[in-house]
């Protein structure tokens, strides 16, 4: 099996464990037994890769690894206790030399209502090599966290004469982006590693530009795995983006 395989089979478990638990959501109850289900997948078909999860206990061992998978196993718990369908399963493998190598976003809930279910022959799971989408519209939309838009989206929005769509799962905005249903995602203010490694890995695969809101690249697996921001849009957006970033940050 392929990673990329491997990848989407963690996910869907996870994603079967979360559907049956969604009549009834409990945030802490439900990242745990995702988090399971990711790991037992994980340990039967790639026992010798190193795991780093939002559910677990991290190991410095990682860092001298040359594979490392990456997991947030219910990104949005917020939105899953809450009973909105915003949020997802991340499952990212990175790989020393190369960064992301393989990736898959489950989007259980929003499967039927963005046309996600089927892909890659898994429901409900975008997997690596899903092409992007040339979105026909009127307008620059760029999506934000719901919750805890950047402080400075609103004068990048203002400069492109954008609109700010406000989303929650950092894995429904990117395959947002890579669907055509919007044509940017931008985060600032805090993120770690496993809110963005399999959102970008499904995004760069699909051919959009994935970096950091500077235009620095995103690096994985590092001691602290903290990423402060994050930049996914279609590659001719990418200059213009990271410009109106830079301006309304005083760069």
């Amino acid at each position: 099996m392929q990673d990329a395989q491997v990848a989407a089979e963690a996910a869907a478990r996870a994603a079967d464990v979360l559907v049956a638990l969604s009549a009834h959501p409990d945030g802490p109850r439900a990242d745990a037994e995702a988090n399971t289900a990711v790991l037992s997948v994980l340990a039967a078909l790639r026992p010798g890769d190193a795991v780093l999860s939002e559910e677990s206990a991290d190991s410095p061992a990682r860092l001298g690894a040359d594979r490392v998978w990456i997991v947030d196993p219910l990104d949005g718990t917020r939105e899953f206790a809450a009973g909105s369908p915003q949020w997802a399963v991340h499952v990212a493998l990175w790989r020393r030399g190369e960064g992301i190598t393989a990736a898959a976003v489950a989007l259980p809930a929003l499967a039927e209502l963005a046309g996600v279910a089927g892909v890659a022959g898994v429901a409900g799971v975008v997997v690596a090599g899903t092409p992007a989408t040339a979105p026909a519209h009127a307008g620059l939309r760029i999506a934000v966290s719901a919750g805890r838009p950047p402080a400075c989206a609103s004068a990048v929005a203002e400069r492109l004469g954008a609109r700010l769509v406000p989303m929650g799962s950092a894995g429904v905005k990117a395959v947002a982006v890579l669907r055509g249903e919007v044509d940017a995602y931008l985060h600032a203010g805090g993120q770690w590693e496993w809110d963005s490694a399999a959102p970008v890995g499904v995004a760069l695969a699909g051919g959009l530009h994935a970096s950091r809101a500077d235009g620095s690249p995103l690096r994985y697996n590092q001691p602290t795995p903290y990423l402060p921001d994050l930049l996914i849009c279609r590659p001719a957006l990418a200059d213009p983006l990271l410009s109106a970033f830079r301006a309304a940050r005083g760069g």
